[in-house]
């Protein structure tokens, strides 16, 4: 927790003053990313004075009058009607373990597990009050995916039932090197795709198994977000689970034990396609009670208006994510700030609107400051289903989350724009700029399904999350060192601001994806998916 200061309050000021239109600079001093800027609005947005940006918290309403303030002092038209507000209907769910008795039992005996240390669980349906007397079923990965020829369920009747899972995909092996994407994470291997999956088949609810590799996060991760409010997408449409929730591997492993099975002979029999679910011995009993509201969140979005009378009616999205974990419940130091997850995205896009202001490229350009994507994605895929400007026409987005707070780099990451053909502008602007793109990596941890631009990828519009390099120029194993480090911050309170940055990275960063934007926005063509990526048929 940092104290707010004179020192954050003169350069927030500064950052205000920063954003009014200089008229008097020439247009190229126009279009380059002011590194003061950026600090400054970074500085105060993750201060203790927004309380941590939090989903329905006080510390989000006042995020999102900061960005309404500055997209008008900026120059950005409302993208909205004569609205910067995009309202998005969400809803806040609270699980109350001390006044529920829900729980496992075996043969009539109830195991001893603890909310936040052995398990955590929520209603995914919002819905207030559950009585359960479901039989738990393990479903293996719980994946059915036709074009592996692999079906974890085998024509089994889940309705009813709790669903036990494995998170991530099966794994290659020498016969099929690239089963399921290879090492890399696919789609179904997200604990939303798990979710999905059991809510088509009709279960009471999903139970995922936690472990560090698989789950590519932590427990402290899940533990903190879990203990607090959850929120989805107000939907009448779409009904969520009973229940959905973790459960750690020592847990998991004891739940097993206790009702005669082995996890670990269960695991590698889940690897092969012969797999069958196997009944476990075993009822989720009891009452869930969760508190429940309804709330809007908003998008921020301004716009700066094409030059070209034809191309002017298409669109290049840059985005971030405002929100962060808000204030927690506790003793000492509750706030979680997010500074780098994702103040620096938010700023980001600040210093950026700024000077695409006073320069302007042929076709429109729409910066959307997105809600609760801590969340789930929320404020994003609430955009991609209520567009302000027709996905078809959209040329693609270019997503900010987490960006570099440690120095210059010879290099920067645009992992999934070899989707498409945005890495041929990625290249383009990359040696522009006296720097490489990045060869893909394998996501062995999903990454390109875990960020705003997911959103509108689903919806067919090219896109992905410009990332920090990692070819360092000053002091390069201990600037990566530095980077690393963050990893022990993500998701914590220790995720502060600190004035010594040097923000010099991120400045050209947030550079890199101005350029880009506008090379895709002055192009003669919109960009196109490559024909055998997924994607490309949502497109057509």
């Amino acid at each position: 927790m940092k104290k707010i200061s004179a020192h954050y309050l003169s350069t927030a000021l500064l950052g205000f003053a920063l954003t009014i239109p200089s008229h008097g600079f020439a247009q190229v001093q126009g279009s380059k990313v002011d590194e003061v800027a950026l600090r400054a609005h970074l500085a105060l947005l993750s201060s203790d004075l927004f309380e941590g940006r939090g989903t329905g918290q006080r510390g989000g309403d006042l995020s999102v009058a900061y960005l309404e303030t500055q997209a008008a002092v900026l120059g950005l038209l409302p993208a909205n009607g004569k609205s910067y507000k995009q309202a998005v209907s969400i809803n806040g769910i609270k699980s109350l373990p001390q006044a529920s008795s829900v729980n496992i039992q075996i043969s009539g005996k109830q195991l001893d597990w603890n909310f936040g240390n052995d398990w955590i669980w929520s209603a995914g349906d919002a819905v207030s009050t559950h009585q359960f007397d479901h039989e738990l079923l393990f479903v293996g990965y719980g994946i059915t995916a036709p074009e592996e020829q692999w079906d974890d369920f085998k024509g089994i009747d889940c309705k009813g039932k709790i669903l036990v899972v494995i998170v991530n995909d099966p794994q290659p092996t020498a016969e099929q090197p690239e089963r399921f994407g290879g090492k890399a994470l696919t789609y179904y291997g997200r604990r939303t795709y798990k979710a999905e999956e059991a809510l088509r088949r009709g279960a009471a609810g999903v139970l995922l198994i936690h472990t560090d590799a698989s789950a590519n996060v932590g427990w402290d991760v899940l533990k903190n977000g879990g203990m607090g409010e959850q929120f989805q997408l107000a939907n009448k449409d779409v009904k969520g689970l009973p229940i959905q929730g973790w459960i750690t591997d020592a847990a998991a492993t004891s739940l097993f034990k206790t009702a005669g099975l082995d996890l670990n002979s269960l695991r590698a029999a889940a690897e092969n396609k012969d797999f069958k679910p196997v009944a476990i011995n075993a009822r989720l009993k009891g009452e869930a009670k969760s508190q429940v509201r309804q709330l809007e969140q908003f998008n921020i979005a301004g716009m700066v208006p094409g030059t070209d009378a034809q191309l002017k009616n298409e669109l290049v999205i840059y985005s971030a994510h405002w929100d962060h974990l808000g204030k927690q419940e506790g003793t000492g130091d509750v706030i979680y700030n997010g500074a780098v997850d994702n103040g620096s995205g938010t700023a980001a896009l600040l210093a950026m609107a700024k000077a695409a202001v006073m320069q302007p490229a042929r076709r429109s350009q729409l910066f959307l400051w997105v809600a609760a994507e801590e969340q789930g994605l929320l404020g994003s895929a609430w955009y991609a289903a209520h567009p302000l400007w027709a996905l078809n026409k959209t040329a693609a987005a270019l997503n900010l989350d987490t960006l570099n707070f440690v120095g210059r780099t010879r290099d920067i990451s645009a992992f999934g724009a070899e989707r498409s053909d945005l890495i041929l502008a990625a290249n383009k602007v990359a040696l522009s700029m006296n720097m490489t793109v990045a060869p893909p990596r394998v996501d062995v941890a999903g990454g390109y399904f875990r960020s705003d631009h997911f959103s509108f990828a689903k919806a067919g519009v090219p896109a992905f999350s410009i990332g920090s390099g990692r070819d360092y120029i000053n002091d390069p194993q201990a600037s990566l060192e530095k980077a690393r480090a963050f990893g022990k911050r993500y998701h914590q309170v220790t995720d502060e601001y600190d004035p010594a940055w040097d923000l010099s990275g991120m400045t050209e960063q947030a550079q890199f994806t101005l350029n880009l934007g506008q090379e895709i926005a002055n192009a003669q063509a919109m960009p196109a998916w490559k024909e055998n990526d997924a994607f490309s048929k949502v497109r057509k």
